[in-house]
């Protein structure tokens, strides 16, 4: 197979799959979201969970997107030197982009910022968004995609700590943030957090931390300690389903850090609403693909 006809492959993939996303939920999210509902003794809250479960059904059947903010179109991708594509990656995702806007179809939300005109595409200035990760001696990729809608985003905060408010400054940072603002994501929210050396790192990887499995635990025991307890703090202030009160406020906390200078403390939050809508995707070098975000999927 050419390049050219190879490019154009992993495009169509990237596109539907982008659409997919935008339709149905991860398996994991859907799993948490059942078990949330049987947490509830509130007959509101229980029926905000059935209303949610009868809208993924529909927009399975009708293959339409589960919410009409389709978001803003992002990819991570942790991509091996070795893989074939690398070098066009940035134009695939991009085609990807418009292809799936097509398909989906998604709402146009991509406004030049200063311009304030919508480009009608999803496309634009640096958008679809790329955060790139090179990985040595490997010849796939990995393309996370995420659908960052404008309520989701709303909470999104980063701020630096004096070193003296320690874990503590940044346990009140957290609860500051979804106790003003979580509300207007759509709760049960997933809640990212990145502890890191200054605003925008703590930021990326506040980011990145929501890409995690629901459930899932950090690496190192003190963070993964702190993400459970966060959660079980969160989940007691009671926000439940779209902020009409209930038995839990969150799907999860993940956490996500780095090395930091010894005189500062950068802390962020980015978070995910109920329609969590991401999905991840595993290339080979010879384009085969697996996707690992929604069992038994089929583009």
């Amino acid at each position: 197979m050419n390049k050219d006809q190879s490019v154009q492959d992993m495009t169509d993939t990237m596109a539907k799959f982008t659409s997919y996303i935008g339709k149905r939920l991860p398996t994991d999210v859907k799993d948490k979201l059942a078990e949330l509902r049987t947490f509830e003794t509130n007959p509101l809250a229980k029926a905000v969970y059935t209303s949610m479960a009868d809208n993924q059904e529909a927009a399975d059947k009708l293959d339409r997107p589960s919410c009409q903010d389709t978001g803003v179109i992002q990819y991570f991708i942790k991509a091996g030197a070795k893989f074939p594509l690398l070098g066009e990656l940035e134009e695939i995702l991009r085609n990807a982009t418009q292809g799936a806007t097509r398909m989906g179809p998604l709402r146009h939300n991509a406004v030049e910022t200063f311009d304030e005109n919508n480009t009608g595409t999803n496309t634009g200035t640096n958008i679809p968004w790329l955060d790139w990760e090179i990985v040595p001696d490997d010849d796939g990729a990995t393309i996370d995609v995420y659908m960052a809608g404008g309520g989701c985003t709303l909470p999104g905060k980063a701020t630096v700590l004096m070193p003296g408010e320690g874990y503590e400054g940044v346990t009140d940072f957290v609860f500051d943030v979804i106790t003003s603002r979580g509300v207007n994501a759509c709760p049960p929210l997933l809640v990212g957090i990145g502890v890191s050396t200054s605003a925008e790192t703590a930021a990326r990887l506040s980011k990145r931390a929501i890409l995690r499995e629901v459930g899932s635990r950090n690496a190192n025991e003190n963070a993964a300690l702190m993400e459970k307890l966060l959660e079980e703090g969160l989940n007691e202030v009671g926000i439940g389903p779209q902020g009409l009160t209930g038995a839990n406020s969150v799907m999860g906390v993940n956490i996500e850090s780095s090395a930091r200078h010894p005189s500062t403390i950068g802390v962020a939050v980015s978070t995910g609403c109920w329609a969590h809508r991401r999905g991840k995707i595993r290339f080979n070098a010879d384009l085969s693909y697996e996707i690992i975000s929604h069992k038994g999927a089929v583009l």
